[in-house]
């Protein structure tokens, strides 16, 4: 039985204050990694939406994502590891909110930084993933698309099946 390929959704933001952008350190398996705010988008969940709650996870600040910046498509396959994995990233740029302070940073997530363009590209061998300086690259290159460009229909929002075959509640 062949199994079906099925790329790994993530959304990711791409936050700049003053010329500075905001990163996550990451421990990984690889040692500690810099990461734009970033993460899977989980069932039931739009992408704007996935977009909110994983900055507000990985640096406990609000965030509205505004504009598209672009659509990523990677694969990573660590040597060794025997995994073969593709991503595909929606980043998304937008207005910053809120700090809470008091609230615990995701699983992982070691602190926040807010990097310079340069701190950035010097930093690369650091980099989670291929495409973090390139969506940095792209928003500063004035690339933005509507958010409106992203439908979400409403079936994501309903319950699906669970294993047994009846329906998971919302």
């Amino acid at each position: 039985m062949s199994s079906r390929w099925k790329p790994n959704v993530t959304v990711a933001a791409v936050i700049e204050q003053q010329g500075r952008f905001l990163l996550v350190e990451e421990d990984t398996r690889d040692g500690l990694r810099l990461n734009t705010p970033a993460g899977h988008l989980d069932p039931g969940e739009g992408l704007l939406d996935a977009c909110r709650r994983e900055v507000r996870e990985e640096t406990a600040y609000d965030f509205a994502p505004m504009e598209l910046v672009g659509i990523y498509l990677n694969r990573f396959c660590p040597s060794g590891a025997g995994e073969d994995l593709t991503y595909l990233r929606f980043t998304f740029c937008g207005q910053l909110g809120r700090h809470f302070p008091e609230q615990a940073l995701d699983t992982g997530i070691v602190r926040t930084l807010w990097l310079s363009l340069e701190q950035l590209q010097a930093s690369r061998e650091r980099h989670r993933s291929p495409v973090v300086l390139r969506c940095v690259q792209d928003y500063l290159a004035g690339r933005r698309y509507p958010a409106a460009a992203v439908t979400v229909d409403p079936s994501i929002y309903l319950p699906g099946p669970d294993v047994q075959g009846g329906l998971l509640s919302a």
